[in-house]
């Protein structure tokens, strides 16, 4: 690990203010320490001599003045570390949840949340080490034994050469020992991680495994991981520990060397005894900062290689999550689904690590206010031509156009203000049931809340629970039943009022009647909107539906339903 990694400066600019500070005060505390040992030579000098008491009063009450001012440096410094690092954490956590949002969920499929969230978390807290306690001893080992060696070089030329030539050895010894330690904080940084991950993972699906007996399995996992996770921190402080020694017993060598040639020089009267109490003040303080980096560098290992997978997942480019490169915004009118014509040519797509399409060659007009249902099996690619429409994937070859612009560059801010989407698995945040319903229009009144819901088929089960509409659904909901969680969902769609709603499985967790109180609200609320749900079976598609048959990615068929009762009608088949 280098001892200042650049990119935490760079990315983070709130903290430069809180960075100059401590180095101002780091130079004066590197001030107050040669005024602090000149004095004390003084007085002890002065004291061994017989001066009188009344003439070291002055020098005494100087002395006491020095080290309130040192105390206070020291104090204020760290201070000003602590905000630093508070400043550069709220800032790669912002950058990394902001780029992690880009990445889209394609990406974040193939690295475990879990671990991204212990990365966030726990990771970026050891950058409190970091900053507080290795940055302010990295700016005083680079100062404070060149302004000892100068300070001592005026008094005494040999002392100086000593110090000069034992300096180098101790971040000599501290260099070595680093590069053993980079490997053993790194294996433990990565453990931690895949430990918080799994842990997430498995009280996350805790359901799923007390169902099928595997609790137990996965306990024994976790039990695993810890002891792993358990080795590597103490193999970590055992190299800190070694190294420490290492380090004092280089510094403490040396202090005896100077103090050696210091006394056999001070008995054969060829030094002041003020000078010899001088040089052997200020030797302990060249080296003291060199072995205090060298100790601070283990506490700060941790934070630091979380910054570094930080700036991995930051600069991950988006074309990593197989997004396009950047275009410049569509030029003229914004684009408005209300009124704007979607054209899908040529498109397909194939995932990062697939060895087949997902698309293949799909071709698709969808107009403002359609009736759209996607058809087919499991794996045939209907969720997949949900995730081109909302961005979250991007397609391999082809074009989208909307309202004749290239989908690409319109703004995908504005681009997803205009779609509601309900997922098979929706997911309801440790908030009311209200706050959920809310998710997309936060300043929607407590009546529209309550239309959603009705609408949504909601209400029923709503007004039954013990506060109504402020009862918390806790994690993910896992209060509430699948189906409970899926009309709240739809009732957030509703709510948010946009002129597109995708569907993916509306009524998987539904039963008949919730199932066709769905087909009705869709029919009559959202009648002008358009509309697009995936299902397995044509048989849920209501009247007036166009309905695309997918199959291995191709866009087998399309029918058209017409009013209830009839038949429905091929409009157009394309070749498997």
């Amino acid at each position: 690990m280098r001892p200042l990694d650049p990119r935490l400066l760079r990315y983070s600019a709130a903290a430069r203010g809180y960075l100059a500070v401590t180095v101002a005060l780091g130079l004066a505390a590197t001030g107050l320490i040669l005024v602090q040992a000149s004095l004390l030579a003084h007085l002890l000098a002065g004291a061994a001599t017989g001066t009188g008491v009344a003439v070291l009063l002055g020098p005494l009450a100087l002395l006491l003045a020095v080290l309130l001012a040192r105390a206070a440096a020291g104090y204020g410094g760290e201070t000003a570390a602590l905000r630093a690092a508070a400043a550069v954490k709220s800032q790669l956590r912002r950058r990394l949840t902001d780029h992690a949002l880009r990445l889209g969920p394609s990406w974040l499929a193939k690295n475990r949340s879990g671990e991204v969230t212990t990365l966030a978390t726990r990771g970026l807290d050891g950058l409190d080490a970091y900053f507080a306690r290795y940055l302010p001893q990295l700016v005083l080992a680079c100062v404070v034994p060149f302004a000892v060696l100068i300070r001592v070089g005026l008094t005494d030329w040999i002392s100086c050469v000593i110090i000069g030539l034992t300096l180098p050895l101790i971040p000599v010894f501290a260099i070595l020992v680093g590069l053993h330690t980079k490997a053993t904080t790194q294996r433990q940084w990565r453990l931690l991680a895949r430990l918080g991950g799994h842990f997430l993972d498995v009280v996350e699906g805790l359901p799923t495994l007390k169902l099928f007996g595997r609790g137990k399995r996965q306990a024994e996992v976790i039990g695993t991981v810890t002891e792993e996770y358990r080795a590597a921190t103490m193999a970590s402080l055992r190299v800190a520990f070694l190294s420490g020694f290492v380090l004092e017993l280089t510094a403490a060598l040396a202090t005896a060397l100077v103090a050696v040639e210091v006394g056999l020089r001070l008995l054969a009267g060829h030094m002041s005894y003020q000078t010899a109490l001088l040089v052997l003040l200020l030797t302990p303080e060249a080296y003291l900062p060199l072995r205090a980096v060298g100790a601070q560098f283990h506490a700060s290992t941790e934070g630091a290689a979380a910054a570094r997978d930080v700036f991995e997942i930051v600069d991950t480019p988006l074309s990593a999550a197989g997004a396009p490169p950047a275009r410049a915004p569509a030029a003229g009118r914004p684009v408005c689904l209300r009124t704007d014509v979607i054209r899908l040519s040529g498109i397909t797509l194939t995932y990062p690590g697939r060895d087949h399409d997902a698309l293949s060659d799909v071709n698709l007009t969808i107009r403002p206010g359609d009736r759209i249902t996607l058809a087919g099996p499991s794996g045939a690619g209907k969720s997949s031509l949900l995730a081109l429409l909302l961005r979250f994937a991007f397609p391999s070859s082809g074009r989208i156009e909307v309202g004749g612009a290239d989908l690409a560059s319109v703004p995908l801010g504005e681009w997803r203000s205009q779609i509601a989407w309900v997922p098979q698995q929706p997911y309801l945040f440790a908030t009311s049931v209200a706050g959920n319903i809310a998710l997309g229009h936060p300043a929607a009144s407590r009546e529209a809340i309550a239309r959603a819901a009705r609408a949504a088929g909601a209400a029923e089960f709503i007004e039954d629970l013990p506060q109504g509409y402020a009862t918390m659904v806790g994690e993910h909901g896992l209060r509430l039943s699948s189906g409970q969680r899926q009309q709240i969902a739809l009732a957030r769609a509703f709510l948010r009022d946009a002129p597109m709603l995708l569907l993916d499985e509306p009524a998987a967790h539904l039963d008949a009647a919730s199932a066709a109180r769905l087909d009705t609200a869709i029919s009559t609320l959202l009648a002008g909107r358009t509309v697009i749900q995936v299902t397995h079976a044509p048989g849920r598609a209501s009247g007036g539906d166009r309905v695309l048959t997918l199959d291995h990615g191709r866009l087998t068929q399309v029918l058209a339903l017409m009013p209830a009762g009839s038949a429905p009608v091929a409009l157009a088949a394309v070749p498997s």
